[in-house]
């Protein structure tokens, strides 16, 4: 469960202080899919930075299945990322230098050599991703498409809590978004993970049965 508590965000600027969140509350069950859109600046990507934890809030709290990670120490809570928390951005950043294959375990290598069960589910991930023919190709050898499916199947190789995506179709096809909608949907469904996009395209957004706006440092149904 992800839970957020009149959660504020303000940046300091030589203007005074810039409010971007402003009391946001929620609380989102496992198996919950919810997209987020509005303006350029409204804090969207504030908000999922916060949520996964790459930034700090001004005020309030956040939760994951009970854990305040901002409690905790930078090391805890780079573990805590880690382990619960995998992330989808408009660009893949797929290493180059390194297969499908070997992208989609990176996730694993703090721990040391990934084992044979991860193996085989990066594995399995890659075949549902549509990607078991293209196992030890690179990155330069892959389309758009293939490429952030590629980055689904790592965000997903620890079975994740959250998943958080910002902007996942921004560089693909009309074709090609599609596709990865339907697919982040689908193994959303899967994995009983929390998912949230954050997007600019009414399309990906139209396919989550949770629509939400963020205006005005707030964030509403749609």
């Amino acid at each position: 469960m992800l839970q957020a508590q009149n959660l504020s965000k303000t940046y300091p600027t030589a203007g005074g202080p810039l409010p971007v969140l402003d009391g946001i509350s929620f609380t989102w069950k496992r198996g919950d899919a919810v997209s987020i859109m509005g303006p350029s600046g409204s804090g969207k990507s504030t908000l999922l930075y916060i949520l996964g934890v790459l930034d700090t809030p001004t005020g309030g709290t956040v939760t994951l299945d009970g854990t305040d990670p901002f409690t905790i120490g930078e090391k805890e809570q780079a573990a805590f990322r880690n382990k619960n928390i995998g992330f989808l951005f408009q660009d893949h950043c797929l290493l180059p230098q390194c297969s499908v294959m070997e992208n989609v375990l990176t996730p694993l290598l703090v721990d040391g050599k990934p084992s044979n069960e991860f193996v085989k589910r990066a594995g399995d991930l890659l075949q549902q991703v549509g990607l078991g023919h293209r196992l030890h190709h690179k990155p330069a050898e892959l389309s758009g498409g293939e490429k952030q499916r590629a980055a689904i199947a790592r965000a997903l190789i620890r079975k994740p809590a959250l998943l958080l995506c910002d902007e996942p179709t921004g560089n693909l096809d009309r074709k090609s978004a599609a596709g990865v909608a339907d697919l982040l949907l689908h193994l959303h469904k899967a994995g009983e993970t929390v998912l949230v996009v954050v997007t600019h395209s009414p399309e990906l957004a139209g396919v989550f049965p949770m629509r939400l706006e963020m205006n005005d440092q707030s964030l509403r149904m749609r």
